[in-house]
């Protein structure tokens, strides 16, 4: 469900961009959507305190991406349901920030999960408020600035959380996640970005993004280079040539893209078998 969820957002972002409702039907892929969103909402392992559940890079995130993307083509006038109540979700942490609890703890899952979980929660929380320009959206990028890590290696980015699968929680992931902010900041508000304080910010996240980048798989730098689009300054020119250069060489000759192409090299899928070098979308 994950890879799908994954395939049919980005899908639907690319086709409602472009304008293209003949050769493919918005109506269903938003009825797809939109279904497993409510059995994301609804599924007892996802539940946490407060009545919430847990916001997932793997199926929450690339619902918030791609269905708004679908409003035009099916002439909506708000969000779906499941739009709503994913939000509202959402909106409800950010205003309870300093009483929910973390979506992993250290009691239950091990030392560092707390601060791992807040940390890639309050990235995501801002990018998906961010992207549906809800109130909260602006409490939310204030929560996620004050956990940007401030001194250290990984200055400039986030503890993010690492359960060794790749590539949203794994060794790699903090560089995807510190990306996904950077377009977070992107979607603020102009004044947002160009308040002192989070100009500050941004120049951290650009030097780690530019320091880190040329060692990170090509996926991860292509989160990177998206999160450049407005916020130019995350990345040196060239570097963002490079990226689209290395992602344009890696295409194959039916005109798709592998995804064992673009991930790091030692990546291994846990049963053993090879990663398929076919086109996958």
């Amino acid at each position: 469900m994950k890879t799908a969820v994954w395939a049919i957002s980005l899908l639907c972002v690319w086709q409602a961009q472009a304008g293209d409702t003949k050769s493919w039907d918005p109506k269903s892929a938003a009825a797809y959507l939109d279904g497993r969103m409510n059995w994301w909402e609804t599924w007892p392992s996802a539940a946490r305190d407060h009545g919430t559940f847990c916001v997932s890079c793997h199926t929450s995130l690339p619902y918030a991406l791609a269905r708004p993307a679908l409003r035009s083509a099916l002439a909506e006038h708000g969000p779906s349901a499941d739009e709503r109540t994913f939000v509202d979700n959402i909106a409800k942490r950010v205003s309870l920030w300093q009483e929910v609890e973390p979506f992993y703890s250290d009691a239950k899952n091990g030392a560092p999960k707390s601060a791992e979980s807040r940390g890639t929660e309050a990235v995501l929380n801002a990018l998906v408020l961010a992207r549906y320009q809800a109130p909260e959206a602006a409490d939310a990028l204030r929560n996620m600035w004050a956990l940007q890590l401030k001194v250290g290696e990984k200055r400039g980015s986030w503890t993010w959380l690492n359960f060794h699968n790749e590539p949203w929680e794994a060794d790699d992931s903090a560089f995807c996640g510190a990306s996904l902010a950077g377009i977070a900041a992107g979607w603020a508000p102009e004044s947002s970005r160009k308040s002192a304080g989070n100009k500050e910010n941004i120049a951290m996240l650009a030097e780690y993004l530019q320091r880190e980048q040329e060692t990170q798989s090509t996926l991860n730098r292509s989160v990177a280079l998206w999160a450049s689009g407005n916020l130019p300054q995350l990345l040196k020119p060239e570097q963002r040539a490079a990226i689209g250069a290395e992602i344009a060489a890696k295409q194959r000759e039916d005109g798709g893209w592998s995804e064992s192409s673009l991930v790091m090299k030692d990546w291994k899928r846990r049963d053993g078998t090879p990663m398929d070098a076919e086109s996958d979308g």
